[in-house]
C-alpha cells in the first residue's frame, strides 16, 4: 500500500510541476490568464498530494505497534485499558 500512496504522490507532484512549466513556457504566450489558472490549480496539488501521501490505510498500524521494548508495552497498554495476553 505504501508504493501506491508513494506513487501517487509523485505523480501528482510531477503533474503540478509540468503545470507550471506549461503555464509560463508555453500557455502564457497565447493567454495569460489561462497561464494564472493553470497555476492556481497546480497550487491546490501539493497539500492534496501530502494527503494522499501520508493518509493512513485500513492496513496500516502505527500507534497500536509494539514499541520492542516490553516494560514501556505494558505501560502503554495499561493506559489504553488493554489487557496483555
Amino acid at each position: 500500500m505504501y508504493a501506491r500512496r508513494r506513487h501517487a504522490y509523485f505523480a501528482m507532484m510531477g503533474t503540478c510541476i509540468g503545470l507550471f512549466v506549461l503555464a509560463w513556457g508555453v500557455v502564457r504566450i497565447w493567454s495569460v490568464p489561462a497561464a494564472v489558472g493553470m497555476c492556481l490549480f497546480a497550487m491546490v496539488i501539493p497539500p492534496v498530494a501530502a494527503m494522499v501521501a501520508n493518509r493512513r490505510g485500513p492496513e496500516d498500524r502505527w500507534w497500536d505497534d509494539p514499541s520492542g521494548d516490553p516494560k514501556s508495552d505494558e505501560w502503554w497498554d495499561e493506559l489504553d485499558g488493554k489487557k496483555r495476553h
